[in-house]
């Protein structure tokens, strides 16, 4: 076979490069590749997909790492490449297609399209060769090629069909067309909807509650941050019990599993059994980011010294493996070292004693239950979880009727356990985790995304404000700095960088999240120059993704590459949406500033979300704890500030929740009293007398 050129090599993605060897004729998206295919005559294969995925790897190597499936590749199809972080656009677009063929999604995405970009097969992973199992990817090639050539004409009416049905659900109108319309803007209304919106995901949430383990359904568990966070909102207006109980049930089991790295710090991305116990190995830097936030606010509810200890762990962790020294944060590590998922993260009893000596080493194995038979494949993933050795054992008593109270006793004693000093294991970690780290190799998606990188700036914000400690603001400055310098042209945010590049032009979650971290600093520090910037952002996402004529934010804008539909997330599935966000960041510039441009696009927004949420509550739990937050403000409070050393004196007197307006000069409104720091306070819609700080 002739090896053809591959179209990668000058890119920058990390999973493009890792497909950059293979005998596949790869093009990364381009209009050449669409030339390309429109001249030879040519259907596509698009592959989407991410470079710590773990089937991504085994279609790799299985399929696009031989010869004989390059080849009909090569001589039948034009190949494309993308990178769904890089490109979440095609990646939602053609997702929503995976679906629509399969009605379930996933990575890697395999679609076949047009030369025109129009679908018309897809799927997700596919292993070589057929088996009773399902086709072999080797056979659907052949199969497409055959009807290409025999029966084009199907194809392309297919795809045609393919595209209308995309853009009849991309677009919303087939959702909308069977809710309510919603009018916010009036206050009953609006009141009476959301409280029934938030109740009833309050009761989804606890018919599937699971009370012995913690999370929410079966296999696999997912953490679902911004879950979590909505239940601890609804527990703050309402003082249900319950909702704080499964919330902070779920954080606690989460931490004590397999799903934490109790060696280094920081979570995986799922946990594959009910338990929390064994998870998908591959961390990301947006789960992380949400569990920051997450327990930093279990802390701040509850102030259990057990949340403190997993945000100094967690954050540490992104300190010290997935920060760039030149202020960013990286996006990634993979679950596989060695073409082995998870075994970068797995011991043997006998490895533990030998590192550590006999004594010891019994102690430390015992402590985060590494047993000689193992509970994973043969080897051990440390975890807390009850003095429970292995899965085994939990199959064995998860239906005992002494194992709901169990639970109960032992969670109360993990709690009360971890508020006291570090163990002698836990003083062992470091010689673990140092021997570790030479191991094994494990691979690090190294791109700055700049959507990821404000849900970090966020979290450490808030552990700021939280536990007053100087060096997370500092870090979350300097990723903020680093966005400024090397994410920002012309007031437009870029999509990515690596090796000195940025790359693409923004997209909404990329102004969503960087603008709710610009908001996040202001809070923090009470500096207008982040409030300004939020604000403008602000604006330049209204103005680039705002659907004026339907109301929602598009995912891609007027700056982006048009695709065949323009998608409009809603869900708030792994991480919240844009839209969801976007609802944040419009209430909080309202509640912040008061301005009523602010307030009447926070409540068309609120409309819009709610009209959507109506069909799946449970689905929006970011935008139902924004609801809360609209529905119930914080204090609010206006300051004259006479002198900049108030600052600090002002945040050690407000709450958490507050938010403060800082003014240096005094206008016809608001003016100093006895020529001092003046604060105008506001709170349950009553405003109270002027005072001084």
């Amino acid at each position: 076979m002739i090896k053809l050129k591959n179209h990668l090599r000058n890119q920058t993605s990390p999973y493009l490069l890792q497909h950059v060897n293979q005998p596949v004729n790869w093009y990364p998206w381009c209009e050449e590749a669409f030339a390309k295919a429109k001249k030879e005559d040519k259907p596509i294969f698009l592959s989407i997909g991410y470079s710590t995925c773990h089937w991504c790897h085994v279609m790799a190597h299985e399929s696009f790492e031989d010869e004989e499936v390059a080849q009909e590749l090569n001589q039948h199809f034009i190949s494309i490449k993308v990178d769904k972080e890089e490109r979440p656009d095609i990646d939602q677009v053609y997702m929503e297609v995976c679906m629509l063929f399969t009605g379930s999604g996933g990575w890697p995405t395999s679609v076949f399209l047009t030369p025109e970009q129009k679908p018309f097969f897809a799927g997700t992973y596919f292993p070589k060769l057929s088996s009773y199992q399902g086709v072999g990817f080797l056979d659907l090639l052949q199969e497409v090629h055959k009807k290409w050539k025999k029966d084009k004409n199907a194809l392309l009416q297919s795809a045609e069909e393919v595209v209308e049905e995309l853009q009849r659900h991309t677009n919303g109108k087939k959702q909308k067309d069977k809710v309510k319309k919603i009018n916010v803007s009036e206050k009953k209304q609006y009141a009476t909807i959301f409280q029934q919106l938030s109740f009833q995901a309050m009761q989804w949430f606890e018919r599937n509650f699971d009370e012995i383990h913690g999370g929410f359904g079966d296999a696999p568990k997912f953490p679902m941050p911004h879950n979590l966070m909505f239940l601890m909102e609804y527990y703050q207006i309402y003082r249900d019990d319950k909702a704080l109980e499964m919330a902070e049930k779920t954080l606690i089991q989460m931490y004590r599993g397999g799903m934490f790295d109790h060696i280094g710090g920081g979570f995986s991305r799922y946990s594959t059994d009910e338990y929390f116990l064994v998870p998908h190995f591959e961390k990301m830097l947006y789960d992380n980011a949400l569990l920051l936030i997450s327990y930093t606010q279990a802390f701040a509810i509850t102030k259990k010294e057990v949340y403190q200890k997993v945000v100094r762990k967690t954050a540490q962790y992104i300190l010290r493996e997935m920060t760039s020294s030149e202020g960013g944060f990286y996006s990634a590590q993979d679950a596989d070292s060695e073409g082995v998922e998870g075994k970068y993260y797995v011991f043997a009893y006998q490895e533990l004693t030998a590192l550590l000596g006999s004594s010891a080493g019994k102690k430390f194995n015992e402590y985060f239950h590494i047993t000689k038979e193992g509970n994973f494949e043969g080897k051990n993933i440390p975890n807390r979880l009850s003095n429970r050795k292995n899965t085994k054992n939990f199959d064995k008593i998860k239906n005992n009727s002494e194992c709901k109270e169990l639970e109960s006793i032992n969670y109360q004693k993990n709690i009360e356990h971890h508020s006291h000093s570090t163990t002698e294991p836990e003083r062992l970690l470091s010689k673990v985790y140092a021997y570790r780290k030479h191991r094994h190799k494990l691979h690090l998606d190294d791109k700055i995304l700049t959507s990821w990188n404000g849900l970090m700036i966020v979290a450490f914000a808030n552990i700021y404000r939280v536990f007053g400690q100087e060096k997370y603001l500092w870090e979350a400055k300097k990723a903020c700095d680093f966005l400024e310098r090397k994410q920002i042209e012309h007031g437009s945010l870029f999509v990515s960088y690596r090796l000195g590049k940025s790359q693409g032009k923004g997209f909404l979650n990329d102004y969503a999240f960087y603008i709710w971290g610009l908001i996040e600093i202001y809070r923090a520090t009470l500096d207008s120059d982040y409030l300004y910037k939020a604000i403008q952002y602000c604006k330049k996402a209204v103005e680039f993704f705002y659907d004026k004529e339907n109301g929602g934010f598009f995912l891609y804008g007027k700056e982006n590459e048009t695709l065949i539909a323009v998608p409009k997330e809603t869900y708030d599935g792994a991480i919240p949406s844009g839209n969801s966000v976007m609802t944040y960041n419009l209430v909080k510039l309202w509640q912040i500033t008061g301005k009523i441009e602010w307030k009447n696009q926070a409540e068309e927004q609120l409309e819009f979300l709610s009209t959507f949420a109506q069909n799946y509550p449970a689905g929006q739990t970011f935008f139902l704890f924004v609801s809360l937050l609209y529905q119930n403000p914080p204090e609010h409070v206006v300051c004259v500030l006479k002198k900049e050393e108030d600052l600090e004196k002002l945040k050690e007197t407000c709450d958490f929740d507050t938010d403060i307006i800082v003014m240096r000069e005094e206008s016809t409104e608001y003016q100093r009293i006895n020529d001092s720091t003046t604060l105008y306070i506001c709170n349950h819609y009553s405003c109270k007398p002027p005072v001084n700080l």
